[in-house]
């Protein structure tokens, strides 16, 4: 059985492919045609099949998408589609070879080099290695996919140079970029045995790596005695990735050992080992202190591609180990150059031309120094200023194209036909990037390249040059024009042809001749000046080359003049007012005519206007407009521009609107003081209506937005262009503002002022609300409304407290520095409490004292209470309540506003228990949530707002023992109508439980909050039901300590309509452990604890 996916699969495909065909809008394009489409606006001008730059096109193959949305947009026009289908060109490259490296070991042995390009026709594509043909043909080891070359079993001694692509179609061929094709491989060191290396302690030593044949680059590190103990770095050790070897500059005991030479290959990331080099101490002696001996160092001219990274190396033997030090002649080295292995390397990033020169390194110890000085030359390949784009002339007509590049060393120029070099002739000449070709011919076309190289690279700038050869033609052959009376006219001729053609115009059968009223222009238009009726008739226009003629003809009908009246040609409203504007033609009968209204020269939009604007076509002749409700903005120059087949006539009239004044002119603040601010502003637009008051608003972070201000002088008349704002407050940042009335209304305000402080002034308002009372025992507290900021008047604001005892003269004054204070507090051992003072609070700031408020009376504090409560008794209640009660502290200051009860276990201590406040003044409060059989200790203390007072003396109290846990069981009951008669198993107390004192039992009908409570001493009861319900039974025990717990509950349903009858007896029993029990004669079910 097949695979049950592949029928999915298939499917999922077709489907695919069905929406590749709706986005193309259900046209069969095939790839080469969507690459011929022309793009929208936003696409790249590379995509341009007539505007197209045909320079380097390495980045065009990362936009192009063939199959996005945007690209497709194109096909939105059969017409379009069609015509750039047919439009040939020459070819374009979309994807040109990049350099390429091989790796010789890789198990694919194919490399390819990729070339793509577009035109119509598709071009075709072959290949030049080192400038030579490739022969796909002959050798079978190279194959083209497309345009993509293949190469089968590469090797470096054959393949390895530089390749290029040429494209080619029936306009013409260029060629791509070169691209360098090299290969990867590392080979293995010789396996010979290395000799030993024995030097002196403190001698350098360089041991040599040799490395076997590699391409690329390698990178160098050393092992040292095993894989993978490697050598580190540091200032007596280098290893130089330039010659590989590892330079020591002063040998150490402890570096005595083998050492292996590991070379990696950056691009197969392949590792080879050397044979090891031992390295041996001799026992001859110690090596004495040297001057350093720079052992490596770049070379001394070193060339750098612009952008690249550059490492320069400098390292030295000597002893003591020398220090290496850089710098730049005649300049700075980079900031951006960067010191590494322990200054062995200097590395330039991201080099520029800037950072060309000569670098020295230094190497020093205490016993000299020695320094190498090299040139550091950066280079650029060519890049584009200006390029070629295409071209088309007609026969005979002169080319003269021009690309420019910039590079160091500076490029030089060639150009290229179809591939092939071009030579300078008798009608070519080429200097400098030029190129000319005079008198061009139709041999001429093709695809030409200007090539900018230099020793380091060269970029390639492609164009077509297309020759133009076409006999005239002409959109249309016949055109008609209507004229006025009196208008010039203009016939234009314009054939497409190549070359020019020769032009004649013929009115009838005779050809049109120049006179002063008949002129043919350069551009072989025909005009007439001052027409008439008797330039009426038909026109030909002949155009004539080589290759063919053709002729096209125009109708002249010449109309009398259209005249056009709008009225009234001037007229003032007032806002909220309405008028109609009517335009009038007078025209030829038979042309239609056309009205259009304007504004101020732009289009009116009646709909865009919020209705105030109606058009209003009284006769085919005849248009108004009505302006409803105008407001000021509809002021200005209205047209009525009338248009028939002939002419155009504009009339204008002009609209006058009276309204409210416009903001005037930007307000300046001439002059501060504490209260006033002199202001000034200029008039703005009285909207033809003059100003008759203006209006001086301000605002501070104190109003409730803008405010009229009182002015000096009182009105503000409309000839005014300043005045002064009056009762200000001091030291109050304040913006301005001017509103401007005229006989219509208000107008919009100015735009405010800068924001300016009023100066300071002695405060003016006292605090109101002075108060006072409650605080600590033989404490005054004086209270007040504090001062708004708004009346502060300055900076050092504050309070100044006055107050004496009643009865005496001198005033006791204490100052409130913070602006924000409400309260004072004095206090004096001496005075009783309750004692009368006189108070007054003042203010004052940096300018002075202000004025005090109205004298009050306040009284001193009678602090918190002072006695405890006597008579504290206490009585247990059950296990977990116990009753308190006290008798109140006599009457005096310090009067309780409540009483705080604490209690906590007796064995317990006091911070670990708990309080309870009373209601009020109450003297009695009930305990509950204790702990049964408990001891507590209990204190009572009275409270005010001011503090506690001192606490009784502790009482002690004892909890009972808790309530029997077992509830009654066996419960039987005889229902005999609605009596029940109930009994039960006598309850038995443990030893920690209350005895036993009697039975309650609970009944409640179902649905109501209310229950019947009966006790009974006796374990048995009996109980009447009313008539008619459900009810609810339980019964529990009762003791000292409280209620026990709740046997079962029984539910019984009595009903008027199912009743026991007299004398019929129903005994039933409940064990605990049942929910429910069916009876015979009434229905029980469970319920819920309740």
């Amino acid at each position: 059985m097949g695979s049950p996916w592949k029928p999915l699969l298939l499917l999922s495909i077709i489907s695919g492919l069905a929406e590749l065909a709706r986005s193309v809008a259900g046209r069969p394009v095939s790839y080469a045609a969507v690459l011929r489409m022309k793009p929208d606006s936003s696409s790249s001008s590379l995509l341009r099949p007539r505007l197209r730059s045909r320079q380097d096109h390495s980045s065009f193959s990362q936009d192009w998408s063939p199959f996005s949305r945007q690209r497709l947009s194109a096909l939105s026009s059969q017409e379009d589609y069609r015509s750039e289908e047919s439009e040939e060109f020459g070819p374009v490259f979309i994807q040109e070879p990049d350099d390429a490296i091989f790796a010789l070991d890789s198990e694919d042995k194919k490399v390819m080099m990729s070339c793509e390009a577009r035109g119509n026709p598709a071009p075709t594509y072959s290949w030049l290695i080192n400038g030579t043909d490739v022969d796909v043909e002959a050798d079978f080891r190279y194959s083209l996919i497309d345009g993509n070359l293949i190469i089968n079993n590469a090797s470096e001694a054959i393949d390895f140079g530089k390749y290029q692509c040429r494209a080619e179609n029936s306009i013409g061929a260029v060629l791509s970029r070169e691209a360098l094709l090299q290969f990867a491989y590392l080979g293995v060191f010789s396996t010979r045995a290395r000799g030993g290396v024995s030097v002196r302690e403190g001698q350098g030593v360089v041991l040599i790596c040799t490395p076997p044949p590699h391409s690329p680059e390698i990178i160098y590190s050393w092992v040292f005695n095993e894989f993978p103990s490697f050598v580190a770095e540091d200032s007596r050790r280098f290893i130089s990735q330039e010659t590989g070897n590892l330079y020591i500059s002063k040998v150490q005991p402890s570096d005595v050992g083998s050492y292996i030479c590991l070379v990696k290959n950056t691009v197969t990331n392949a590792r080879v080992l050397s044979p090891p080099t031992p390295l041996t101490l001799k026992t001859d002696g110690v090596m004495g202190e040297y001057e350093p001996k720079i052992e490596v160092h770049f070379p001394p001219t070193v060339l750098a591609a612009k952008g690249v990274t550059v490492r320069l190396e400098c390292f030295a033997l000597g002893n003591p180990v020398p220090t290496i030090t850089w710098r730049k002649i005649n300049g700075n080295i980079p900031k951006k150059a960067r010191l590494r292995k322990s200054q062995a390397v200097l590395e330039i990033p991201n080099i520029q031309l800037e950072d060309s020169g000569s670098y020295e390194c230094k190497a020093e110890n205490s016993r000299g120094g020695t320094a190498f000085r090299g040139h550091l030359q950066v280079y650029t390949m060519p890049q584009w200023i200006s390029m070629i784009n295409d071209s088309q002339l007609d026969s005979g007509e002169q080319l003269q194209w021009e690309c420019r590049a910039t590079g160091k060393p500076r490029p030089t120029y060639r150009w290229l036909r179809n591939g092939e070099p071009l030579t300078p002739q008798n009608r070519v000449e080429m200097l400098n990037g030029e190129l000319i070709i005079h008198r061009v011919q139709q041999a001429d076309s093709g695809m030409y390249q200007c090539v900018a190289e230099n020793k380091y690279g060269a970029i390639y700038s492609s164009a077509e040059l297309k020759i133009l050869a076409s006999a005239p033609m002409f959109n249309t052959n016949t055109v008609t024009i209507i004229a006025t009376m009196g208008k010039d006219i203009s016939l234009e001729c314009r054939p497409r042809a190549s070359p020019k053609p020769r032009i004649t115009w013929k009115k009838g059968e005779r050809r049109v001749q120049a006179n002063r009223r008949i002129m043919l222009l350069r551009n072989n238009t025909l005009r007439i000046v001052n027409s008439s009726r008797a330039d009426e008739g038909s026109y030909v226009c002949r155009a004539e080359n080589q290759f063919g003629s053709a002729e096209m003809t125009t109708t002249l009908l010449v109309k009398e003049a259209m005249k056009v009246e709008l009225s009234p040609k001037r007229v003032e409203v007032t806002v909220g007012e309405s008028v109609v504007l009517s335009c009038k033609a007078t025209h030829d009968p038979s042309l239609d005519v056309n009205f259009l209204w304007l504004l101020n020269n732009q289009p009116l939009n009646a709909q865009q206007d919020g209705g105030h604007f109606e058009y209003i076509r009284t006769q085919s002749s005849t248009a108004d407009l009505m302006i409803r409700s105008i407001l000021l903005k509809h002021a200005g120059k209205y047209g009525c521009r009338v248009q028939t087949s002939a002419d155009t006539v504009l009339a204008e009239a002009e609209l006058l609107v009276r309204g409210p004044p416009g903001p005037p002119g930007v307000v300046i603040v001439e002059e501060i003081t504490d209260t006033t601010a002199t202001l000034s502003w200029s008039h703005g637009v009285d909207n033809h209506s003059p100003i008759t008051t203006y209006n001086l608003q301000a605002r501070s972070p104190f109003s409730l937005g803008w405010q009229t201000v009182k002015t000096d002088p009182e009105p503000v008349t409309g000839d005014m262009e300043s005045a002064m704002a009056v009762e200000l407050n001091p030291w109050v940042e304040y913006e301005f503002r001017v509103v401007a009335t005229n006989s219509i209304g208000t107008g919009d305000p100015s735009t405010p002022s800068r924001a300016v402080r009023t100066k300071e002034a002695v405060p003016s308002v006292a605090p109101a609300n002075v108060s006072g009372g409650n605080g600590r025992r033989h404490e005054l507290v004086i209270s007040w409304e504090p001062v708004s900021e708004e009346f502060q008047n300055g900076e050092g604001f504050g309070y100044i407290v006055a107050f004496r005892a009643n009865g005496t003269r001198g005033w006791k004054e204490k100052m409130v520095t913070s602006a924000d204070s409400t309260t004072y507090k004095y206090r004096d051992e001496t005075f009783p409490p309750l004692t009368p003072f006189e108070v007054k609070v003042g203010v004052y700031n940096n300018k002075g004292d202000g004025p005090f408020s109205k004298v009050v009376t306040v009284f001193s504090a009678e602090g918190e209470p002072r006695e405890a409560p006597t008579e504290v008794k206490v009585s247990a209640m059950s296990s977990s309540e116990i009753k308190v009660t006290w008798k109140a502290p006599s009457p005096g200051p310090g009067r309780p506003e409540g009483y705080e009860v604490s209690y906590w276990k007796d064995m317990e201590q006091e911070e670990s228990g708990k309080k309870k406040r009373t209601v009020g003044n109450e003297t009695v409060i009930l305990l509950s949530g204790l702990d049964g059989n408990t001891a507590y200790l209990i204190t009572v203390k009275g409270f005010n707002s001011i503090g506690q007072g001192p606490p009784s003396a502790s009482v002690r109290a004892t909890t009972k023992k808790n309530p029997p846990s077992q509830p009654p069981s066996n419960v039987m009951w005889i229902q005999e109508g609605n009596n029940v008669s109930l009994s039960w198993d006598p309850v038995k107390a443990m030893e920690n439980e209350s005895d036993v004192i009697g039975y309650k039992v609970l009944l409640r009908q179902e649905g109501r909050g209310h229950s019947q409570v009966m006790r009974t001493p006796n374990s048995a009861a009996v109980l009447v039901l009313p008539e008619g319900g459900t009810y609810i039974i339980e019964v529990r025990a009762v003791s000292e300590g409280g209620e026990g717990a709740a046997s079962s509950q029984i539910r019984v349903l009595t009903s008027s309509g199912v009743r026991a009858k007299s004398g019929q007896l129903s005994v039933h029993s409940l064990p605990s452990n049942l929910a429910w029990t069916p009876l015979l004669l009434v229905l029980m079910v469970p319920s819920a604890p309740w």
